[in-house]
């Protein structure tokens, strides 16, 4: 036995029982709200999701009008989250922040969410297997065996997962939430495993400037990928090696 096996065994195994605890605590949830992982029930059977698709998100930020929040509005409406009256501890599903170049002056103003990496950090220190990443991309968490430690937060740099310090109240059955665990941006994943896009970007095609594109990254004849290949993009981080899913454009 080579070294450092057995503790990768142990772990495994610890990660296995934990996710069969959380599958008999399923039961315990209100009727219609289980803390599953997200959009596990949406896809068609048969048709798991994919490495061949890598789901993501191009920003134009010179399109984003810093008095604009509908993506930050959309998302909240969709996913049933809200501002706790304690700015400290409010959910960070996505938010506006505004950024400006000290030579130039040049402002901008642009959303932030979890970036959906490929190498996630979140991923890496979480010890019960409950923040995770699917195989077309999209990071999100396992509610049933999240237990608060908040590593996942402390390792994000870009400060895009929050800590549930309250009871939830009037959830949606589509975005579950839970007092004592972790939560973040899904990308809206349940509409993905219909064949819908993020709310987020609905949102902003319709009312706002158009300046979220959504789709595959791997597929080259997908929007996204065209764009992205036309010209220059930013990884926000790009140092760090994770290989963020989310990228912007006149940063």
């Amino acid at each position: 036995m080579s070294a450092g096996s057995e503790p990768t065994r142990l772990l495994a195994d610890r990660r296995t029982l934990l996710k069969c605890a959380g599958a008999g605590l399923a039961t315990l949830i209100a009727p219609g709200v289980t803390l599953t992982a997200f959009g596990a029930e949406k896809r068609p059977a048969g048709e798991p999701a994919s490495a061949k698709v890598r789901w993501g998100m191009l920003i134009d930020s010179s399109k984003c009008a810093a008095d604009c929040d509908r993506c930050v509005s959309a998302c909240r409406d969709e996913n049933g989250w809200g501002s706790t009256g304690h700015p400290d501890s409010d959910p960070q599903w996505i938010r506006k922040v505004a950024l400006r170049d000290p030579k130039s002056g040049l402002e901008r103003s642009l959303p932030v969410m979890c970036q959906h990496c490929a190498n996630p950090a979140c991923v890496d220190v979480c010890p019960t297997g409950a923040s995770f990443k699917r195989a077309d991309g999209i990071v999100l968490v396992d509610r049933h065996i999240c237990i608060g430690c908040r590593y996942c937060m402390m390792a994000c740099p870009y400060k895009a997962r929050s800590f549930v310090h309250e009871p939830i109240e009037e959830q949606k059955t589509v975005a579950p939430r839970g007092k004592g665990t972790v939560e973040g941006c899904t990308l809206c994943v349940d509409r993905v495993d219909a064949g819908k896009k993020p709310a987020c970007v609905e949102a902003c095609a319709a009312e706002a400037s158009g300046a979220m594109t959504f789709g595959d990254l791997n597929d080259p004849d997908s929007d996204i990928a065209k764009a992205i290949a036309a010209l220059p993009t930013t990884q926000i981080r790009s140092d760090l090696g994770m290989d963020p899913g989310v990228r912007y454009r006149n940063l």
